[in-house]
């Protein structure tokens, strides 16, 4: 959930600028109502995304501005969880040339309100939790995420819950009446097809205090997941998603105690998400020791398969996901440095909260990055927005679909950018 603290770090924003008239790697280059430079520089090649927006990306150079869209597929709607960490490249020079297939494996969309009544110090009161579902008296988060698959290609929906809606405010077994309403949420989004993370978004604390910290213990943290990992592992397309820590070394402790019981329970094939911390941001995942500590994590056999760095990155002045105006495409800063990190040590890393407001700028950022991540999507699994279920949609971030009779109407920032069949994503393969 966007947090509202403020990065002391510059936000380069480099998508913008040319060389002598040609478009920087990364640039815009063409699309209606454009008036910048239509070619790019050695090693680029101006390439169509949607009639509204070309980027130059990696290839050949090119003279004249692209005119065709290449287009690749929507991403699958079946997560790969079975496959290993990807093998290095061999080097870990910089500026190692992107891998990816110009397919993101993952997209979709937070569908919230299980996690309303939660702040950023891990302090949620059950009775605030709004389930998205009619039966419940919420938005129609059935037909959102029926919708978002198929008719914007998503295949990925990350369902925020609060660990005291789950327990019914108590640091104890899950509460099976509670379950009940947020399990219905999971098969709502596993009838579409979609898979579905399971996220208690509480930060890594409870009431202020910190899990392994000083707070719930490891040990409590962990029977948690092995109960939800109980209940759902044969259920292939349920990704396990833990969330966020300050101190990162004793945090990686409590990760583990998590991991170790999610296979122990018998949920040996999915994936599961370990965040990192300032607020799992991808800027600062090396720098701040969250590589290095998760890394040491592993499934109970020693191995690293199916263990995915979690991250999150908005394009807002600081880096809040509070703003309607973006201001970077975190590619210099935030996704380069992840990027070639992540392929010199064989792991990989999902995206699981981004977004921004639904004004120009936060299209034409939000495009670049989407474009980035599509080139390197043999590290970068993908991206989830921030956020639909039940946002009203005067919510800055709002990604909330507007139904009319049956007809569904997306937001500028999805239907420009984000969904994969009409977004960035097209056309972005070198």
């Amino acid at each position: 959930m966007p947090h509202g603290m403020i990065y002391l770090l510059a936000l380069v924003a480099l998508a913008t600028s040319s060389v002598r008239g040609q478009g920087a790697l990364y640039a815009q280059c063409g699309g209606i109502g454009w008036t910048g430079a239509t070619t790019c520089v050695a090693g680029a090649t101006c390439t169509v995304s949607n009639p509204y927006y070309s980027q130059c990306l990696p290839g050949s150079a090119t003279t004249t501005a692209t005119t065709t869209v290449v287009s690749t597929p929507p991403p699958s709607t079946t997560a790969s969880s079975t496959s290993s960490a990807p093998p290095t490249s061999g080097t870990c020079a910089p500026n190692t040339p992107a891998a990816g297939s110009g397919t993101l494996k993952l997209v979709g969309v937070n569908i919230s309100g299980f996690d309303f009544g939660c702040t950023t110090d891990g302090t949620c009161t059950a009775s605030a939790a709004y389930p998205p579902l009619l039966q419940y008296y919420g938005k129609d988060g059935q037909g959102q995420m029926t919708h978002f698959v198929n008719d914007d290609g998503y295949n990925v929906f990350r369902l925020p819950v609060g660990w005291q809606f789950l327990t019914d405010n108590v640091i104890g077994p899950i509460n099976q009446t509670n379950m009940v309403e947020y399990d219905a949420l999971v098969q709502a989004c596993l009838g579409t097809g979609a898979s579905c993370i399971i996220d208690i978004h509480n930060y890594a604390r409870w009431n202020g205090e910190i899990i392994g910290q000083g707070g719930p213990t490891n040990e409590q943290f962990a029977a948690t997941w092995s109960e939800i990992a109980t209940k759902y592992a044969d259920t292939e397309k349920v990704i396990f998603g833990p969330h966020d820590i300050p101190d990162i070394t004793l945090w990686a402790g409590s990760v583990q105690a998590a991991v170790t019981a999610i296979r122990n329970a018998g949920a040996t094939t999915q994936m599961i998400l370990l965040p990192g911390s300032d607020y799992a941001s991808a800027q600062q995942f090396i720098s701040d020791g969250s590589a290095a500590a998760l890394s040491t994590v592993t499934n109970p056999d020693g191995s690293f398969t199916n263990l995915i760095f979690d991250v999150h990155k908005y394009l807002d002045s600081d880096n809040s996901g509070t703003n309607a105006e973006c201001v970077t495409n975190n590619i210099a800063d935030a996704w380069e440095p992840l990027t070639q990190w992540l392929r010199c040590n064989g792991r990989q890393a999902f995206n699981t909260e981004t977004g921004g407001g639904n004004t120009a700028s936060c299209v034409t950022y939000m495009c670049q990055q989407i474009a980035y991540q599509a080139q390197n999507s043999d590290v970068l699994l993908g991206y989830v927005g921030w956020a639909a279920g039940n946002f009203d949609a005067s919510y800055v971030l709002s990604e909330l679909p507007t139904e009319s009779g049956t007809t569904w109407t997306d937001t500028e920032l999805v239907a420009s950018c984000m969904a994969p069949i009409a977004g960035a994503q097209k056309g972005s393969t070198s």
